[in-house]
C-alpha cells in the first residue's frame, strides 16, 4: 500500500469499515444484500490495519465496523484491538446472534460502543425480517450487553405491515436499553426490491466528514452509495482518495440531485437507526446504517 506525505490531510472524521458480505442472516432490508453466501472480499489483515493506521494519521477519529456481520471476519478481534490501541473510537454494528467469548471480551474494551437491530417484541415478526429464528438470541445478547455495562444503541427499522415498532421499543426499554432509534427501510440492496440504486434516495450528506470502505478496498461516500466508487485503498493512499477529485465529483453529483442535506423533515434524513447519530455516536450526524 502506497504512503502519502504528511501534508495530505483529510477532513473525514468517520469511516465505516464494511469488513464482509458474510452474515448468518438474510434480512429483508439489508442495504448491501449480505447473507450466508457472502464473502470477506480481497482485503487482507495487513490491508485493513494499514487503513486504520492511515486513518489515525490523517485525522479520522471514529470507526464503525459493519458488514455483513463483522464478527464473522477472521481478523475481526485483531482489527478492533488495533483500532483501539492506536486511539480510534470504535463502534461495532452486530446482529448479536452468535457472539463468541473472545468477542464479548472485545466489546468490553474502553473506547468501544456496540449497536444492533431489533424488529419486534414478537419472535415471529422479528424472525420474518431476519430470515432465521434469531429473536431469542439477539434479545438475550442485548440483555447481556446491558448487564456488562457495554454502551449500546439499538435501531428498529420499520418495514410496515403492522410491525410492532412501539412494542419493540418498550421491550428494549424494559431490558435497560436507553438509546433506541426508529427509522424506515432504505431502498438499497434487498431494501430496493430489485430496483437499481438511485442517488435521489441518498440523504445528501454522503462524503461530508464520512466515507465507507468495502471488502474489496473500494471507497465510497457512504455505505449506501457503494456503487459510487471513488478509489481503492489497495492501490492508492486513503487520504488522497478522501480528498481526491473522484470523491469531490461524487459528492457534488449527490448534492446536485438531493441538495445539501440537513433540511429534511425529522425521520427523512439518512438515519436508519433513527437516533440521529453516526457511530460511535459522535460527531453528531444523521447517518447510521446497519446491514
Amino acid at each position: 500500500m502506497e504512503k502519502t506525505t504528511p501534508a495530505e490531510k483529510s477532513t473525514t472524521r468517520l469511516l465505516w469499515l464494511d469488513l464482509t458480505r458474510r452474515c448468518q442472516l438474510k434480512c429483508t432490508h439489508c442495504y448491501n444484500s449480505s447473507g450466508p453466501h457472502g464473502t470477506h472480499g480481497i482485503m487482507t489483515r495487513e490491508d485493513w490495519t494499514g487503513v486504520l493506521d492511515q486513518a489515525a494519521s490523517y485525522g479520522v477519529r471514529h470507526i464503525q465496523f459493519i458488514g455483513g456481520e463483522p464478527t464473522l471476519h477472521p481478523d475481526f478481534a485483531d482489527l478492533v484491538d488495533h483500532a483501539l490501541t492506536i486511539g480510534l473510537e470504535v463502534e461495532v454494528y452486530s446482529n448479536l446472534v452468535h457472539i463468541s467469548h473472545e468477542c464479548w471480551e472485545v466489546f468490553q474494551r474502553k473506547g468501544l460502543t456496540l449497536a444492533t437491530s431489533y424488529y419486534s417484541d414478537e419472535a415471529a415478526q422479528h424472525n420474518a425480517v431476519t430470515g432465521r429464528r434469531t429473536h431469542t438470541r439477539t434479545r438475550t445478547n442485548i440483555q447481556r450487553a446491558v448487564a456488562l455495562g457495554i454502551p449500546l444503541r439499538v435501531g428498529i427499522i420499520d418495514g410496515g405491515q403492522d410491525q410492532r415498532v412501539t412494542e419493540a421499543r418498550r421491550d428494549l426499554e424494559s431490558l435497560g436499553v436507553t438509546r433506541v432509534g426508529i427509522d424506515h427501510v432504505r431502498p438499497f440492496g434487498r431494501g430496493a426490491q430489485a430496483q437499481a440504486p438511485d442517488v435521489a434516495n441518498l440523504c445528501g450528506r454522503c462524503g461530508t466528514g464520512m466515507a465507507a470502505i468495502g471488502p474489496t478496498g473500494e471507497v465510497s461516500p457512504c455505505v449506501f452509495s457503494g456503487w459510487m466508487g471513488v478509489g481503492n485503498v489497495k492501490s492508492a493512499p486513503l487520504a488522497s482518495i478522501l480528498c481526491g477529485t473522484a470523491m469531490n465529483l461524487a459528492t457534488t453529483s449527490i448534492r446536485r440531485v438531493v441538495g445539501k442535506g440537513g433540511d429534511e423533515e425529522e425521520g427523512e434524513g439518512c438515519d436508519p437507526v433513527g437516533d440521529g447519530e453516526c457511530a460511535p455516536g459522535f460527531p453528531s450526524s444523521s447517518c447510521s446504517p446497519r446491514s
